[in-house]
């Protein structure tokens, strides 16, 4: 079972991008399951979101204490919250950043999920949408297939611009 902890900040789409992994990764033929924890519910709060993936059936609904992989989509959150907290050695971060931060021990993925989404026009009340332009950045790195991911967002968002910022942020992570 591969388990994901995301960390973003309320109305930034964190809590959408945990659902359109598990469903991407549907597509792709595994089993998933995406549900948040909220804390204040307001936006712009701390939100943590959990994925877990599995070639089998899921029988666990907590919380995601040792992930396999974290996620960060507002680095803010990291002044806030110890988004590495439980990661396994050698997991991934995958961070909304232009360019990665070094973290000990752990590969960092980077990509400007905020700049891909203002660029596409992806803003609600003022904040960037990231949930869409991440899901092409995790498929980038072999997490779901961009089949998959593209499958994900056309059965939830009409709106093409979701597409074409899944595949610029596809393009934009750094490996």
């Amino acid at each position: 079972m591969f388990e994901i902890r995301i960390h973003s900040r309320g109305g930034q789409g964190g809590v959408t991008a945990a659902k359109l992994v598990a469903q991407a990764s549907f597509h792709d033929g595994k089993f998933a399951t995406a549900f948040p924890f909220y804390g204040a519910e307001r936006r712009g709060a701390p939100v943590v979101s959990f994925v877990r993936i599995s070639d089998g059936p899921i029988k666990v609904y907590s919380q995601v204490h040792a992930p396999d992989m974290v996620i960060v989509l507002d680095a803010s959150v990291m002044d806030a919250t110890d988004v590495l907290a439980g990661l396994k050695d050698g997991g991934p971060v995958v961070i909304n950043a232009a360019e990665p931060p070094e973290i000990p021990g752990h590969p960092v993925h980077a990509v400007d999920l905020t700049g891909i989404a203002l660029a596409q026009n992806l803003v609600v009340a003022g904040s960037p949408i990231l949930n869409t332009p991440v899901l092409g950045a995790l498929a980038r790195l072999g997490l779901v297939s961009m089949e998959s991911a593209i499958a994900a967002i056309s059965e939830t968002f009409a709106d093409p611009r979701n597409i074409e910022a899944a595949k610029s942020a596809y393009a934009e992570v750094n490996e």
